[in-house]
């Protein structure tokens, strides 16, 4: 192993110990402590510190991915070990020079506070483990052991019989799956089905009305951003269009219901079905006076013409000049909810229910849409909008038909959004909802339906459930897609078609090579 490989492991150390002092001067640290309690069974009061061993456990966990990123996979065991404990005491060092800073920041009574409001006495002894500046010792011996077990890690995982442990479980897997579809006739799938889909919407009819308020009411948020991502993911996954102001759309079926079925500002109350109608179709007339005149454009031109969209409805919207009209930065309260049969929705579970439908007809009319003519137009626009073009395809009426599609999705999902809350303001129409209902698409996986529904329960989900990192949802979401482009940058559960595709391409080039190469012998 070369000079050059020894640097490349020590700025690996260095990397995680930046990552760590980040973490500790946004008092961040606690939170993972906190996680990892709960982890071990054990509660933490909201806002508590939690028990001193949860910080070594943090600690040594950092070192020890630190220990396995600088390991390598093609290096001897000797080197990967070595990589490991270099990378670990480049963690160790970096983090006793920052002890050193904070402890004498603690010996001096100096309030940090005033500079840092996450940081306060109470974390800084946290992070140093209750021991001052004793912690060194603690940290050094901690973060080398973390880098050499990481490595060891690694290792253990190249060894041939790891390997061929996983790969007979995938080969037996694969294997088992052969064996279902040649035993099993095309009648017999149909039934499976059949029963899988009974069961499954069986379970659906069942679990609100056993859940809990708080529950129904995380599932309906994540019902909702799957809607609206169905609908980003036609403009965006489909046609190939980069819209930044989605959120205009979702506010056009939020307020439509708002306007029409609260009694303030205008007392109209029109009802909640015939409010809903009328939201999708502005939201849909609202793409149309959009889409016009910036159908030539593409990329980052059609994305800051989007962006600037969607924020200007929001300060319309918030704007005291439509106070009288719109309620103005108040919003519209006492928005009413829908009725079935005389029977009104009164409780969260009625519109888990709503929403549970109105996305099961959301995956039926996306997968009917991307499988026709006109997803194929989509999808060839996407590709190369010229050659798509030379084949006979209007360009600008496929991108504006797109766009309208994706509108009617969000405007559905923004109505009942309002309905539900009996509540909506230009607050919840900004930009990060926009860059929300993006990223649910692309953590999940664009073109993939699975894929938006993780991504929902992921950037949604996730977040309501974990309350402890309410205040680092930007920062959860930054480091979620970063971890996404360098681990998975097709999503969480990627489409399998383009793939599929490619396979029947490379099959086709192959066969063609072969001819050639009999014809020519």
């Amino acid at each position: 192993m070369n000079r050059k490989d020894y640097q490349q492991a020590f700025q690996k150390g260095l990397l995680f110990a930046v990552i760590l002092i980040f973490i500790v001067l946004i008092g961040f640290h606690v939170i993972a402590a906190t996680l990892i309690s709960k982890a071990f069974g054990q509660m933490v009061m909201r806002g508590g510190i939690p028990h001193v061993r949860f910080m070594a456990i943090e600690f040594s966990l950092l070192s020890l991915v630190a220990g396995l990123s600088a390991a390598g996979k093609k290096r001897n065991i000797a080197d990967s070990v070595l990589c490991g404990l270099i990378a670990g005491l480049g963690l160790g060092v970096i983090t006793t020079l920052f002890d050193l800073l904070l402890a004498s920041l603690i010996n001096f009574n100096i309030d940090v506070r005033a500079y840092l409001p996450e940081l306060s006495s109470d974390k800084i002894n946290f992070f140093l483990m209750n021991q001052g500046s004793r912690a060194i010792l603690s940290h050094v011996v901690m973060a080398a052991a973390g880098g050499i077990i990481g490595a060891l890690v690694l290792i253990a995982s190249q060894q041939e019989a790891v390997k061929s442990f996983f790969g007979k479980m995938k080969a037996g897997y694969g294997k088992l799956a052969d064996n279902f579809n040649e035993r099993t006739s095309p009648q017999a799938k149909k039934v499976i089905t059949v029963v899988f889909y009974l069961v499954l919407i069986a379970i659906l009819f069942l679990l609100p009305s056993q859940w809990g308020s708080y529950w129904n009411f995380v599932f309906g948020m994540v019902g909702l951003y799957v809607i609206a991502g169905i609908g980003l993911n036609i403009i965006v996954g489909l046609s190939g269009q980069l819209v930044l102001g989605y959120a205009a759309f979702f506010a056009m079926g939020a307020y439509s219901m708002a306007l029409l079925n609260a009694p303030e500002p205008h007392h109209i109350m029109l009802g909640f079905w015939p409010s809903l109608i009328v939201g999708v179709v502005m939201a849909v007339f609202a793409a149309i006076l959009l889409g016009l005149p910036i159908m030539n454009l593409r990329g980052d031109y059609l994305a800051i013409v989007t962006l600037g969209f969607g924020e200007i409805i929001r300060i319309l919207l918030k704007s005291d000049l439509l106070t009288n009209f719109t309620g103005g930065p108040r919003g519209i309260h006492d928005i009413q909810g829908p009725t079935i049969f005389g029977r009104p929705f009164s409780s969260d579970a009625d519109y888990v229910y709503l929403i549970i439908l109105c996305v099961g007809l959301s995956i039926f009319f996306y997968n009917r849409l991307q499988d026709s003519h006109v997803g194929r137009a989509w999808l060839a626009i996407k590709e190369d909008p010229i050659a798509a073009k030379a084949s006979g395809i209007n360009v600008q009426s496929y991108k504006l038909l797109a766009l309208c599609v994706g509108a009617a999705f969000a405007g559905l999902a923004g109505g009942i959004f309002a309905a539900r809350n009996r509540f909506t303001g230009p607050d919840d129409h900004s930009l990060a909802v926009s860059i929300n209902m993006l990223s649910v698409v692309i953590v999940g996986g664009v073109n993939s339906i699975p894929g938006i529904i993780l991504g929902a329960f992921a950037l949604k989900g996730l977040p309501e459930l974990l309350r402890e990192i309410e205040n680092y949802r930007l920062l959860f979401f930054g480091f979620l897609l970063i971890a996404m482009m360098l681990i998975r940058p097709n999503g969480l559960w990627p489409s399998s078609r383009p793939m599929i595709e490619k396979g029947k391409e490379d099959g086709f080039q192959s066969e063609k090579l072969k001819k050639k190469g009999e014809k020519d012998d």
